[in-house]
């Protein structure tokens, strides 16, 4: 039996590429592009999509360090995870537009 060829599977996934760019842009020849509304509110919805996280960090991280007295160790950690978060959500947003 023949293992499957890594050269077989990068073209696959070269040609499902090739084949999603075509069609998007067909539908944007079909449709043309966003109205500018629409990408100011997109623009808008990143933006929250990737503070809040990073807010909601801060103040959990500031809760924990003022109950066990560990300076900011708490604070950074979580708004790191918090802002790690909102990158990996604003990231799906923009590929689902």
């Amino acid at each position: 039996m023949k293992a499957k060829s890594p050269r077989r599977g990068a073209q696959k996934e070269l040609d499902q590429a090739v084949e999603l760019r075509k069609a998007r842009r067909e539908s944007w020849r079909r449709e043309g592009e966003r109205p500018l509304a629409a990408n100011l509110a997109l623009a808008g919805t990143l933006g929250w999509l990737v503070v809040l996280p990073a807010l909601l960090g801060v103040l959990v991280g500031r809760w924990l360090d003022r109950k066990t007295g560990s300076g900011v160790t708490f604070t950074s950690a979580f708004m790191s995870a918090g802002l790690a978060a909102g990158c990996w959500l604003a990231w799906k947003r923009v590929r689902l537009s």
